[in-house]
């Protein structure tokens, strides 16, 4: 639709974004600067009390016992979650970017995870990790391991959970691996090859610097969703056993809709901010050693 009439043209801008910016202000910021708000006053929900405590949430929460182990299962969330789908995703993208029979089908079976919800995909690995008649000790039986009762260990719940979590999302950040590896120019490959380079020599030299764009991405990406696991921890352990699986959005949730300490759950929020914030800011500033945006 052509409109001639400059205010005519600023008038329809208006009317079209107004419903989008609307929707932002009210489901976006709005609930930020509440939660702002609330992170500084006791507010029980229940209660319908709301009184002015200051920074006394913050203190509460970092000087407390709980706020270590919280930091230190997430760490150790995303140290065990972070490594392992950059290479599974790697490792997937550079088998389907050869021509094979079959690809297709190895395509989809690669993708199903993804499409699967959270809630099923926990379920069906809680009983494949049941540590009495679980498929993935019956598979480590096979070749004489005695698995550990996984979701019950105050030690293997957490490498479960992260287990579960490569297994569903491998398929999603392997097709965007796949997707720059097809973006790499033959000619580079073929140039190398006369110059003698093996297969090897190809992928370090070659491959592996003009992936580091995408893989930059995934690491920035990743960390983002490692720092606020959710889902798989609240169905398969509920931030157990005994604690051990604790993490800042189990909490946060915990404390606003079980606890109903809204005041609490807003202040660990705000917390989780500034420690993904500070994990960004520094990945962006690392990023000029290791990434190759010359290609």
């Amino acid at each position: 639709m052509y409109l001639p009439n400059a205010n005519t043209r600023r008038t329809a801008t208006a009317v079209f974004l107004a419903p989008s910016l609307i929707g932002v202000a009210v489901f976006c910021l709005l609930p930020i600067a509440m939660s702002f708000y609330y992170s500084f006053m006791d507010y029980d929900l229940l209660a319908g009390s709301m009184d002015f405590l200051g920074l006394k949430n913050f203190a509460r929460i970092l000087t407390g016992r709980e706020f270590p182990q919280v930091l230190l299962h997430t760490l150790t969330y995303l140290g065990l979650y972070l490594p392992l789908i950059l290479l599974c995703s790697l490792g997937q993208a550079l088998l389907l970017n050869r021509s094979f029979r079959g690809r297709a089908v190895l395509r989809t079976v690669f993708y199903t995870p993804v499409i699967t919800s959270w809630v099923a995909a926990a379920v069906v690995w809680t009983w494949v990790l049941s540590g009495h008649y679980g498929l993935m000790n019956q598979a480590l039986s096979l070749f004489g391991i005695k698995g550990p009762a996984w979701l019950s260990s105050r030690v293997w719940a957490m490498p479960g959970i992260v287990i579960t979590a490569v297994w569903k999302d491998t398929g999603y950040y392997a097709l965007m691996v796949l997707a720059a590896l097809k973006s790499i120019d033959p000619a580079l490959y073929e140039a190398a090859g006369i110059d003698g380079a093996g297969g090897a020599r190809k992928f370090f030299s070659i491959t592996l610097p003009l992936l580091t764009p995408t893989l930059f991405l995934l690491v920035v990406i990743n960390v983002i969703y490692g720092l606020q696991v959710f889902d798989s921890v609240l169905i398969m352990t509920d931030g157990g056993p005994g604690g051990a699986t604790t993490v800042f959005l189990e909490r946060i949730y915990k404390y606003a809709f079980r606890q109903y300490k809204m005041g609490m759950a807003s202040a660990y929020s705000w917390i989780l901010f500034i420690i993904i914030l500070a994990f960004t800011l520094l990945q962006f500033r690392l990023q000029k050693r290791w990434v190759n945006y010359d290609a």
